[in-house]
């Protein structure tokens, strides 16, 4: 798959993305500075607040628009190909042959020219989305679209009680878009030799899951052997998402709907939510968990 290198450095103004001519793409702050007035105990001048940016995402295959999701403008790459992945419009990163992300006046178009099995799998599906902070059923056609057989988690892998503590303290602690805005998600995976290696961060949590499941898939990561950790509630929508990515264990900060434990049985993941500094909620497969 053609790649775009990305700045080592995030700027405050803009992220620069670097696309096949080379010349340097200017995209959006992922963040903005606003005055304001704040009430506590009466009105007192508030100063400024960081708060997100929210910006519409065009993301096109072969030429033709299948989704407009609104999302915080970075690591868009990341974005396109995990929701691609979890959206099954490829089955593999290979099947993607270029990616480029245009800025336009109204947003960003993430462009994707994919294989001709899949350009061919697309327009038999092709249906447009538009998800306010990443609404992952808007558009879907048919009940079975939305409730399709979850991708199986085969993994033996076990873990301790402190080693998932562990994985959940270090995704607080690596969050600089939501320690600037309190205003986002975030999505990260840890394992037991390389910690918390890569963490995603998005206004919507099912965009934090895609951009997290499209980065390890861009970097050949294998993920059998570690934990998917978030920080929102866990909708059945997440669990399909975290089974695509293959970790034996989702854990979550909030709870999990019924629908949402009754899918990550059914895909074999252990699904942990509710977790706190004191402690955490086991809801399915507690076999891969030792004190």
């Amino acid at each position: 798959m053609a790649r775009r290198r990305r700045d080592a450095s995030r700027m405050s103004a803009a992220t620069a993305l670097t696309v096949a001519d080379e010349r340097p793409v200017r995209l959006p702050a992922t963040k903005a500075v606003v005055p304001r007035t704040a009430w506590r105990s009466g009105i007192r001048p508030g100063g400024d607040r960081a708060v997100p940016e929210e910006t519409a995402i065009a993301l096109t295959y072969n030429g033709a628009t299948q989704a407009v999701m609104m999302a915080t403008p970075d690591d868009l790459e990341d974005f396109a190909v995990g929701f691609s992945l979890t959206e099954r419009l490829v089955t593999s990163p290979d099947d993607i042959e270029s990616i480029e992300i245009i800025p336009l006046d109204d947003g960003i178009e993430a462009r994707l020219w994919v294989s001709e099995s899949c350009g061919a799998r697309l327009a038999e599906r092709r249906r447009t989305m538009a998800g306010p902070t990443g609404c992952g059923l808007c558009g879907v056609e048919s009940l079975a679209e939305v409730l399709p057989v979850p991708r199986q988690v085969g993994s033996t892998a076990r873990f301790s009680v402190w080693e998932l503590m562990t994985a959940m303290a270090a995704l607080g602690e690596s969050q600089p878009l939501h320690q600037a805005t309190r205003a986002v998600h975030a999505a990260g995976f840890w394992s037991p030799e390389a910690g918390l290696g890569i963490v995603r961060e998005d206004l919507g949590r099912h965009n934090a899951m895609d951009k997290l499941v499209g980065a390890m898939a861009r970097h050949r990561l294998p993920a059998a052997g570690g934990i998917t950790v978030i920080t929102s509630r866990v909708s059945v929508e997440i669990v399909q998402k975290a089974a695509v990515l293959g970790a034996p264990v989702l854990m979550a900060v909030s709870a999990p709907t019924a629908l949402a434990i009754r899918t990550a049985e059914a895909a074999g993941i252990t699904l942990v939510a509710v977790a706190r500094d004191d402690g955490f909620e086991i809801f399915t497969r507690g076999d891969r968990i030792s004190q």
